[in-house]
């Protein structure tokens, strides 16, 4: 709880003591992916100014730009930028889950998304997209990703904000998708209503990948609300990766319906490889 305007600091201050780490492991893992990202620019129909060229055939009167023709004896065409730049927003679950590793070697689920939802943000803005967290604004530009990385150390609300989706948009989910699923198929049935199309990312650690447990273990909930005392946790096992690759099938299948893809990710393995994989499943953009 924030008691006032020092603890806001403290929590604050604490919050962007990561960011540096944060900005420099996601770019480096950007450059991994696409180190020739360039921007979309060229000329099309658009308000910015892009550029002056020689006039050419095909090039009337009226798209002669008179004043800048005068300075030279050639004929000048006034380039506008063409205006193709999408809005791709991302949302990174804040559940007391996220926090888990199993092991000091590895990163948590959140920190794993963190830098998933950084790197994947600086590709889209060289790209030349306009990038925001979901229910925030969505900008261009270096400032971003620095607003991008402040707001992803910051606490945010658990739920899904299934009203912040607006058309014609891609939006990128990244959780473990490990509690009750319904708040996907309410989101994934308003996006597919709206034309918004994107994929579904889920972060495990690898325990939560394999279930290497044995003999007697008593398995917490993050809040220490929720306990479960096993004697033979190896007993569990089974019906526990059966649930599991029921829920991804479940995942998958409800993606693919809403014209969604889906993919997963566990905190051991590369995160180039599964940045890789999204920046394949945006599109076309994959290839600048």
């Amino acid at each position: 709880m924030i008691t006032g305007p020092s603890d806001l600091r403290a929590q604050a201050d604490t919050a962007s003591a990561h960011l540096p780490a944060l900005m420099l492991a996601a770019e480096r893992l950007a450059a991994m992916i696409a180190p020739g990202a360039h921007g979309l620019r060229r000329a099309g129909p658009g308000e910015d100014f892009w550029q002056y060229r020689p006039a050419g055939i095909g090039d009337g009167a009226r798209s002669i730009d008179w004043r800048r023709s005068a300075r030279s004896d050639a004929q000048f065409v006034r380039d506008r930028e063409a205006q193709t730049a999408q809005t791709a927003q991302i949302w990174l679950s804040s559940s007391p889950d996220m926090d888990f590793t199993g092991g000091p070697d590895r990163p948590t689920k959140a920190d794993r998304g963190r830098i998933l939802a950084l790197a994947l943000a600086m590709l889209l803005l060289r790209g030349g997209e306009k990038v925001g967290l979901l229910g925030q604004s969505a900008g261009t530009g270096r400032l971003q990703a620095d607003r991008l990385a402040e707001a992803l150390c910051m606490p945010r609300a658990d739920d899904f904000p299934v009203a912040e989706l607006r058309p014609d948009r891609q939006v990128i989910i990244l959780a473990d998708f490990l509690t009750d699923p319904q708040w996907v198929a309410d989101a994934l049935q308003r996006a597919a209503g709206l034309g918004v199309r994107g994929c579904l990312v889920q972060i495990l650690d690898p325990d939560e990948e394999t279930f290497p447990f044995e003999g007697a273990v008593e398995f917490r909930a993050p809040s220490a609300t929720t306990r479960h005392h096993s004697r033979d946790a190896q007993g569990l096992r089974q019906a526990y990766l059966t649930r599991l690759a029921q829920r991804r099938d479940w995942l998958r299948s409800q993606a693919g319906q809403a014209g969604w893809q889906f993919d997963h990710n566990v905190t051991s393995d590369d995160p180039a490889l599964i940045l890789g994989r999204i920046w394949a499943m945006l599109g076309p953009r994959g290839a600048h």
